[in-house]
């Protein structure tokens, strides 16, 4: 375990942990190596924290920084807002930056970064990442060689949501390849008479982003990480072969009326149909019987019911389960999905306090176990978490083995992975024909 730096109250319920407190405490006094100013105790400082994250999952995060603080003496405010990528530039450039930033995109973050406002990561906090994470995860944290921030928390992208107690009353199984994907499709539409999925692409902050991990995930089946580490990066244009291809094996089912948009209307009802809730909520009660979407729905699934009006349980046998978007071929995929970085704009002592702690295995466990979402913190416990479906989850993001690819979008410059691409898919279930999409989205580039 990596000591923490400590106020004079700071104090786990953990093996040892009462004795390294007491070898931090004089840690602190000296000042860290990586930014930290010189000072006392840190009690009775405040720490401002800002993200993207809202709802239930915000005051799940606020409980974890107010249990923390009451050990820490240092009192976390955090502020969710639903435009946070849209304004947090605005705020840094205009001198109203947070202590600190929780970002959920790559490009969003090296944006930030060229704006000379982010401090460097102290060696305690590389550190924690250099041990609990795999080395693609301090790569998203890292710019011209310089490392500023640590990972949050993690979502494994590229799912397919469904009842097992529904595929037990048909007579299916989940699909190991795209080909029997289409067959479990076809199956399930003669067997209820009804469009077997729903998707929903309308976020309050900015529309269309669901569509592009359905392609991401195509990419990364089909073409494999070479081509997908290219793409990201710009090399392979959007107009290539490989990337049209996914496309139209995303078209097969979402530009197909006939197997969407099940209890929301026909194929241009995904604009206009919310991400998250009323699909969980389809997927628990019923109305659908297939949706894709990133580990992160199981958070919404908290708050969903059942058609009897229950919380859906989540478990190969339950009311919610889900299984990896297959690719060509069965076997061992390669698999995308993203997370947070832990940005600071301040040095003092307690922002770099707080920021060792969110770099810690005791930060994810505190969190992990309070319900909905995972951690690739190798040092953080999968058991704790609130469903078989996001233990086994944890575990592949934990595991240093594992072919884990971030979400591309997130890892283009932010014109393109939330500009264009975004815009591109909207445009694409409006319906304009899939080369002028992707033309569309690649000149993204130029602006």
């Amino acid at each position: 375990m990596t000591a923490l730096r400590s106020g004079r109250r700071h104090g786990y319920i953990a093996l040892g942990l009462t004795a390294i407190a007491a070898l931090t405490l004089a840690g602190c006094a000296e000042g860290g190596d990586g930014g930290g100013s010189d000072s006392g105790s840190v009690e009775g400082e405040t720490v401002e924290i800002a993200g993207g994250i809202t709802g239930s999952e915000a005051d799940n995060l606020q409980k974890v920084f107010d249990d923390y603080g009451k050990e820490s003496g240092i009192t976390i405010k955090y502020t969710g807002d639903k435009g946070f990528e849209g304004n947090i530039v605005t705020k840094v450039a205009g001198g109203s930056a947070p202590d600190i930033a929780i970002v959920p995109q790559p490009g969003l973050f090296r944006s930030l970064v060229e704006t000379g406002e982010v401090k460097e990561g102290t060696k305690e906090v590389e550190a924690n990442v250099d041990k609990y994470w795999s080395s693609i995860w301090k790569d998203t944290g890292t710019v011209d060689d310089t490392f500023y921030a640590a990972p949050m928390l993690a979502n494994l992208k590229g799912y397919v949501w469904y009842s097992p107690k529904s595929f037990k009353e048909w007579g299916v199984e989940p699909a190991t390849t795209w080909d029997e994907l289409i067959t479990l499709t076809d199956t399930i539409r003669e067997k209820t008479g009804q469009p077997p999925w729903c998707a929903g692409f309308f976020s309050e902050a900015a529309s269309g982003w669901p569509g592009t991990d359905w392609v991401e995930d195509l990419v990364l089946r089909q073409a494999g990480p070479d081509v997908y580490d290219s793409w990201a990066a710009g090399d392979t244009e959007f107009t290539d072969p490989d990337i049209e291809a996914a496309f139209d094996s995303v078209g097969e089912i979402l530009l197909n009326p006939d197997y969407v948009n099940a209890g929301f209307g026909d194929v241009k009802s995904i604009n206009s149909t919310a991400f998250g809730d009323p699909i969980a909520a389809a997927v628990a009660n019923g109305t659908c019987a297939l949706t894709h979407q990133a580990s992160f729905l199981a958070a919404n699934f908290l708050t969903a019911k059942t058609a009897d009006g229950a919380t859906p349980d989540i478990g190969p046998d339950g009311d919610v389960y889900a299984f990896l978007l297959p690719g060509p071929e069965a076997g061992e995929l390669a698999v995308e999905g993203g997370g947070e970085l832990v940005t600071a704009f301040s040095d003092d002592a307690a922002t770099q306090q707080v920021l060792e702690y969110m770099s810690t295995p005791e930060f994810a466990d505190a969190r992990v176990k309070l319900g909905g979402v995972i951690s690739a913190n190798s040092g953080a416990d999968p058991s704790l978490a609130s469903s078989e479906f996001l233990t086994e989850a944890m575990k592949i993001v934990q595991d240093q083995n594992t072919t884990f690819r971030f979400d591309a979008s997130d890892l283009m410059p932010a014109t393109v992975g939330s500009g264009s691409f975004w815009r591109g898919m909207v445009d694409w279930i409006d319906g304009k024909p899939t080369p002028q999409v992707l033309s569309d989205i690649q000149a993204g580039y130029q602006d």
